[in-house]
């Protein structure tokens, strides 16, 4: 079954709360936050004190939290007990990445590996078998609302097999351009979890969006 996973950065962040309220009714599986620290990526966005008050408030919405930082792993303890679920670390931007995906599932959480555009899924051999899921980036990480880059549909495919083929456990995400005109295709060649922003938050019906993102 395919997971959606709003990211809310692409939401009225003024009323955040009433957009959350508003995804959850409407079937969002899980939330996306967009952990950026201007330095792996040009832009600041938010941390740990946000991750908190979205759990407090919605505790049955699970979080899935992207962290676009460097050297996550000297914070990653603020990120897990702030409420998060689900935790990506990029492997471009962590040296001791093993260590980390480790000590995010020894707390109970679902760690993964995130990659971007230019990064070969080759680079992920030595730590996919670790990991409960994979990132792929179909966009440059770091800004809203840019184009899908084609040669991703390839990208998963191929991981896909590998993942098959050794029998491995990790699902694969997909962040950047999702839409409801490409998301069959994503779903088709392996994709299971499925971020989007601009798609769902310019949409005046979340729960239909949501549902045509998920049709295979």
């Amino acid at each position: 079954m395919t997971i959606i996973s709003p990211s809310i950065l692409a939401a009225d962040l003024l009323t955040l709360d009433k957009e959350i309220e508003q995804l959850s009714k409407a079937g969002a599986d899980m939330l996306h936050l967009d952990i950026m620290d201007g330095h792996f990526v040009p832009n600041l966005t938010f941390g740990p004190p946000l991750i908190k008050q979205i759990k407090k408030k919605f505790p049955n919405l699970p979080l899935d939290v992207h962290l676009m930082i460097t050297n996550a792993e000297t914070v990653i303890d603020d990120y897990i007990n702030a409420g998060s679920d689900y935790i990506s670390v990029h492997l471009e931007a962590n040296t001791h990445i093993h260590r980390t995906i480790s000590k995010i599932q020894d707390n109970g959480l679902k760690a993964g590996v995130a990659i971007n555009p230019s990064t070969p899924i080759s680079l992920l051999d030595n730590i996919l078998y670790l990991t409960d899921f994979i990132l792929i980036m179909s966009v440059n990480p770091g800004f809203s609302f840019q184009k899908f880059i084609e040669p991703t549909f390839n990208k998963i495919s191929s991981l896909k097999r590998k993942i098959d083929e050794n029998g491995f456990k990790a699902q694969i995400a997909v962040d950047g351009g999702v839409t409801t005109e490409n998301s069959s295709t994503l779903i088709s060649n392996g994709a299971e979890i499925l971020v989007s922003g601009k798609t769902i938050f310019a949409s005046n019906d979340y729960a239909e969006v949501i549902k045509s993102l998920k049709s295979p």
